[in-house]
């Protein structure tokens, strides 16, 4: 199963159970060492950028202005 389907089921749960789920992963992330959650934190940054900076490319193409100029900025 992946994180999609997952989700999908954990959102048909009745609203009881996805807030008893909520408190045990939310508990289960005060388990998480620092340097962990640094890391799982520094992860999730460069993905954010990486969809930012491809979001950005596609719209200066499709406006059809020089990407090379806009990437100096």
């Amino acid at each position: 199963m992946n994180l999609t389907q997952l989700d999908v089921e954990i959102l048909a749960l009745p609203l009881q159970d996805r807030a008893a789920l909520a408190q045990r992963l939310l508990l289960s992330l005060e388990e998480m060492s620092e340097s962990e959650f640094e890391r799982l934190w520094g992860e999730e940054s460069a993905r954010r950028l990486a969809d930012f900076t491809s979001a950005y490319n596609k719209t200066i193409e499709q406006e059809g202005l020089p990407l090379d100029e806009w990437r100096s900025f």
